[in-house]
């Protein structure tokens, strides 16, 4: 293992990694995984990535930050961060999201509570780089040097460290190796928020000096706002997709399903992320028959942007963050709809009822709901014919953070899968103290060079953890099982982590959505909506 890192190895001049993690360095895994020698190779970085990118970091590379050619674009990218930094502890500039960023700042104990909360911290084997407050601690300095023109006496109390171009470029990839999940957040005796420190800087390397992964970026919330989704799908191609899929929903259940567009008035805007469409389509499929069979008036916009929930500014980027927010808004005010409802998509959750409250004001103040908790209303209304034999084998569920442990809806999908799973098992911990997947904040879909070796190593590690320790009592390849994840991103990760560790083939582990559970148990459903078989 790389010797301890110390904060004033990030402004090393040298271009060679603080650390590199080795498969035995890791936080050991449960059987069938507990043989650390079986366990897969991570890939080298390219030696072209290494001479195109900024990789001092961690001999892992996320974010291809290009290297400066020549010492003034070093003093360029310098001055922009500092403009940045500034802008950043600005009430004008940073009205959202200042009072929380300064409390962590001034009031941080260094008690280091977060970073037993953190599975990321957790899984590399307790790599000082990697905990909560490793980031923090350097912002916290730069903090009080620039922003507060500390003088020697401030250097003393709260630390010095060099300014200078490789400090920020392992700043730019250390805040991306944070899901943004704030377990350190809920964990704080005090409340400070080394997750939100994570975003700010992302946000500062995004809004200041035009840095973000191409991955949310550019193809993300700028194909989403130019096209219409964040998958390149115009809105004829998604409502030429959702037609293929109502048909073969109807075929598959024996009801007929037919999705309806653009109705004024409906009680129910129902957005998807629009990765199900492509992925997924079961999901929205069994959105259509579940709405339908409730007696719901329910209706999709076929508005550029308003068909995918997804908004990834949430992780990095204000000002397009309120772009796509706005466009959900504009949509459902358009069609003049009682409510919007989102589908199974965690941080389209987080976005639109809760970030959006700072912008969406007087006529875009549309009503805003789960479809977590319009599940549970349905289920236990009694509407729905339901036979939980038809769900008789083991499932756990997946809490995703945005749901779960940032908004509060903890209760309603375990009604539900109370109720129709007779085989339901609680994953250990559970409810807000549940891990993340270690795909949010982006990195469910960020998989340049090496990183998805990082990805399912390290942060989707704890994740791994927990689902092997649900099933032990069943991990015969004979028992199929469920991994519950009623969010779009979580389904992403886990598509990519059980495959990477063939846990499908070897162990009949699948992963799928809450609403596929519902329609498996209908009774006026043909038997076998779930298909035991790999997506």
């Amino acid at each position: 293992m790389s010797k301890p890192v110390k904060l004033s190895d990030m402004s090393r001049e040298d271009r060679e990694p603080l650390t590199q993690i080795e498969n035995s360095d890791l936080m050991p895994l449960p059987a069938p995984l507990d043989d650390p020698a079986k366990d897969r190779a991570w890939a080298a970085l390219a030696q072209q990535a290494l001479d195109k990118f900024e990789c001092g970091l961690d001999n892992t590379c996320a974010v291809n930050v290009p290297r400066p050619k020549t010492k003034e674009e070093e003093n360029e990218l310098i001055t922009k961060f500092l403009s940045g930094l500034q802008k950043l502890f600005s009430a004008e500039n940073n009205w959202t999201f200042l009072q929380p960023l300064i409390l962590t700042m001034e009031h941080c104990a260094r008690c280091h509570t977060c970073s037993d909360a953190c599975h990321i911290f957790e899984a590399s084997g307790n790599n000082a780089l990697y905990r909560p407050a490793f980031r923090s601690e350097i912002l916290r300095r730069l903090y009080f040097k620039y922003v507060k023109d500390g003088n020697l006496l401030s250097a003393f109390q709260h630390g010095d460290i060099k300014l200078n171009w490789p400090l920020i470029a392992r700043l730019i990839e250390l805040s991306y190796r944070c899901n943004l999940c704030r377990r350190c957040a809920q964990t704080c005796p005090i409340g400070a928020d080394n997750g939100l420190v994570a975003h700010e800087l992302r946000k500062l390397f995004s809004m200041e000096m035009g840095i973000a992964p191409k991955e949310i970026h550019d193809n993300g919330s700028m194909l989403q706002l130019k096209v219409g989704s964040s998958t390149g799908m115009t809105p004829q191609v998604v409502r030429d997709n959702i037609e293929f899929i109502d048909e073969d929903i109807s075929e598959k259940t024996g009801i007929e399903v037919k999705t309806p567009w653009d109705v004024e008035g409906a009680d129910v805007l129902l957005i998807h992320n629009a990765g199900e469409i492509l992925a997924w389509p079961e999901n929205p499929g069994a959105f259509a028959v579940v709405l339908n069979a409730a007696g719901i008036t329910w209706t999709l916009s076929s508005e550029i942007a308003a068909y995918d929930s997804i908004n990834y500014g949430l992780w990095y980027d204000d000002a397009q963050f309120a772009r796509v927010a706005l466009k959900h808004a504009e949509a459902a005010r358009k069609l003049k709809v009682k409510k919007i409802v989102l589908g199974e998509c965690g941080h389209a959750h987080k976005a639109l009822s809760v970030i959006a409250d700072r912008i969406l004001t007087g006529e875009f103040n549309i009503p805003r709901e789960s479809s977590l908790t319009l599940l549970r209303d349905i289920v236990m209304s009694g509407k729905l014919k339901l036979d939980p034999s038809r769900n008789d084998f083991p499932v756990t569920l997946h809490d995703p953070c945005n749901v779960v442990r940032l908004m509060g809806v903890v209760e309603p999908q375990r009604e539900i899968v109370r109720k129709i799973c007779p085989r339901f098992r609680e994953m250990e911990p559970h409810g807000v103290d549940n891990y993340c997947c270690g795909g949010g904040s982006g990195f469910a879909i960020m998989s340049p060079n090496n990183f998805a070796d990082w990805r399912f190593h390290v942060s989707g590690r704890k994740k791994l953890e927990q689902i092997l320790k649900a099933f032990q009592d069943c991990l015969e390849p004979e028992t199929p099982k469920y991994v519950c994840a009623p969010c779009s991103n979580c389904k992403g990760q886990f598509r990519d982590l059980l495959a990477y560790y063939d846990l499908w083939n070897k162990h009949r582990i699948l992963y799928g959505g809450l609403v596929e559970l519902i329609v498996n148990a209908m009774e006026d459903v043909k038997p076998g909506f779930i298909e035991w078989e790999w997506h």
